[in-house]
């Protein structure tokens, strides 16, 4: 699975990242807090918390508002 990392400027690309890499990231530190892009499908969102929480993580999934506009937003993933 194939994942878009938030964006940190509005005009740039979001950065890919592969589910394995997540899983790796949050072996090394045990929790972690991931934002990812609005380009993201729900749907992939959804898999990616049962994924984790397939391996025993207890998984907080919501969505950020950074602005009014309704496409001003992220993906918040908190991962314990």
């Amino acid at each position: 699975m194939e994942l878009l990392f938030a964006r940190n400027e509005l005009n740039e690309k979001p950065k890919k990242v592969q589910l394995d890499k997540i899983k790796d990231e949050l072996k090394k530190d045990g929790q972690r807090i991931f934002y990812f892009d609005r380009d993201n499908s729900h749907k992939d969102m959804m898999a990616l918390v049962d994924a984790l929480e397939a391996d025993g993580y207890n998984v907080y999934f919501r969505e950020v508002k950074y602005g009014l506009a309704d496409d001003e937003y992220m993906y918040e993933v908190h991962a314990l």
